[in-house]
């Protein structure tokens, strides 16, 4: 499993994902909402989100393996601009929603329908939660949507071949990701395939099981909180093929 993250002012991780490839199954693209609440370590329970801003990512993946069934092999981080660059890079992507919004923290002013988006919408429409009816749920499955929009474009052989492409997907990769140590160029050729396969309609996606979207543990303001026994399940199953392709959010 690794953790694919955004940083946000104030170093929080924003956006955080789970991407596991089974011995045999399915492979899965998780989203871990930033406010779920979560003993971190060397620190008190807090959203998970917090990890990164006292520790980085090295507390942020102690505080993933605290997870019931959770373990990490590798991690990466992306930047905001590696999302506005990557949408770019492959031409925009359509992306679909259906309610209107207009949003002014995260700057998203859509209709509701489908459209074309170019970086910068494509960043905000991942970004806005105040008006999603879904909360971190719904916000999570536009996240996803981003990631699978890119992953659809990245499979045009057109866009591959193409020299102008090449060069502005490289650096809007490599001017931003940043990997764990110990993660080599094949497994950085692992996880683009393991994105791709997730993303489709053979992979998993959605979140743990959620008992709440407004716990209120006192100290944190509303904070989500996971099913303890229901996550544990969660993650064996994904991990034993057990689940078929589709998406599993578990708001109970």
């Amino acid at each position: 499993n690794g953790p694919i993250k955004e940083n946000v002012k104030g170093e929080r991780a924003d956006t955080i994902m789970l991407l596991h490839v089974p011995e045999s199954g399915p492979s899965a693209l998780i989203s871990l909402p930033r406010d779920i609440y979560v003993p971190i370590p060397g620190n008190n329970s807090n959203k998970i989100n917090a990890a990164f801003s006292f520790g980085g990512a090295p507390l942020l993946v102690k505080t993933v393996e605290g997870l019931p069934g959770m373990t990490v092999d590798h991690c990466g981080e992306i930047g905001f601009g590696g999302v506005t660059g990557l949408v770019d890079a492959v031409g925009g992507v359509e992306l679909c929603l259906d309610y209107d919004v207009n949003d002014k923290p995260s700057k998203l002013n859509w209709k509701a329908g489908c459209h074309q988006a170019d970086g910068d919408t494509a960043l905000a429409f991942a970004r806005m939660r105040k008006q999603d009816p879904l909360g971190d749920i719904g916000r999570a499955m536009r996240q996803r949507q981003v990631v699978s929009a890119v992953a659809a474009k990245l499979k045009d052989p057109k866009l591959l071949l193409n020299p102008k492409s090449q060069v502005a997907l490289i650096k809007a990769g490599t001017g931003s990701l940043r990997l764990s140590e110990g993660t080599s160029a094949l497994d950085l050729g692992r996880l683009a395939l393991a994105f791709r396969s997730a993303s489709s309609k053979s992979g998993i996606t959605g979140t743990p099981p959620i008992v709440s979207l407004n716990y209120r543990p006192g100290g944190v303001g509303s904070a989500v909180q996971l099913d303890d026994a229901g996550t544990v399940q969660y993650f064996k199953d994904i991990a034993a093929g057990n689940l078929k392709p589709g998406e599993y959010n578990g708001l109970k």
